[in-house]
């Protein structure tokens, strides 16, 4: 019951973050963005201490644990991020999205218990878990790129458009984003080579080629930048592509595997 009332609380604060978040983006008040961050750090300590508290620090791999769990960091990044460049609108997209998979594991998932991992799959998987999520927030980043390029495009000035950071600001920290998450990606690719003994046997195969596919994607995007100057809509259509791609590697797979043929 009392984890449940947590997630439950967590869930409200990622909220009530989001909504503060919002505010000026909807009716141009004045922007509640320390209020709302800090509504937002609460619910990543609660949710973070749930987590912990629940598996006893240890990794759960299963669907909606792992789920939750990226949830978790990519919300935290996303504060991160708001330290130095301030992007309140990325919250608006990430807290709602959070607060929905923390509810699906705490009040609707089966319960699970972490697998046995020796460190070097706990490294692997650690490293494929802060990729996914600094990729996850370049993705949310490109998506709000696209809402400004649009609106700029057809001159829809809304107060909204207003109270997000400058365009430039936003691609600049696109791609600062995308090649962190570039170098964590081929971390985790190393890693799995030397550490992971047998990709069939595991049902690794599929991941591990979807994983390069995506590595590939991002690799020609930062390629592109550096060389040609790569920018705006084929910069935005890349990162979704690479993302889409990589979401399929970590949780497509593993939900045909675990809902579908009930295998871990």
């Amino acid at each position: 019951m009392a984890i449940h009332l947590l997630s439950l609380l967590a869930a409200v604060l990622y909220l009530a973050a989001a909504g503060g978040l919002a505010r000026p983006l909807l009716g141009g008040g004045q922007p509640l963005n320390k209020s709302a961050l800090g509504l937002g750090g609460a619910a990543v300590l609660i949710h973070a201490g749930l987590l912990l508290g629940v598996h006893r620090g240890a990794l759960d791999l299963h669907f909606f644990a792992a789920l939750s769990l990226v949830a978790c960091v990519v919300s935290a990044l996303t504060l991160m991020v708001n330290l130095s460049r301030p992007v309140a609108a990325l919250g608006v997209i990430v807290f709602p999205l959070t607060a929905l998979l923390l509810a699906a594991d705490s009040f609707m998932a089966p319960a699970t218990a972490p697998l046995a991992m020796g460190w070097q799959i706990k490294l692997h998987v650690t490293v494929a878990l802060l990729a996914f999520s600094v990729l996850s927030i370049a993705a949310a980043l490109a998506i709000l790129l696209a809402v400004q390029e649009r609106a700029l495009r057809h001159r829809h000035f809304g107060p909204w458009l207003r109270a997000l950071p400058p365009l430039t600001l936003t691609e600049s920290l696109l791609f600062r984003l995308i090649g962190a998450g570039f170098v964590l990606l081929t971390f985790t690719l190393l890693t799995g080579a030397l550490f992971v003994d047998d990709l069939f046997g595991q049902h690794l195969i599929h991941k591990t080629v979807l994983s390069i596919v995506a590595w590939l994607v991002f690799g020609a995007l930062l390629f592109g930048r550096w060389r040609y100057g790569w920018r705006g809509r084929r910069a935005v259509n890349l990162t979704l592509v690479g993302m889409g791609v990589l979401l399929l590697a970590f949780f497509g797979t593993k939900a045909v595997l675990e809902l579908i043929l009930h295998r871990t």
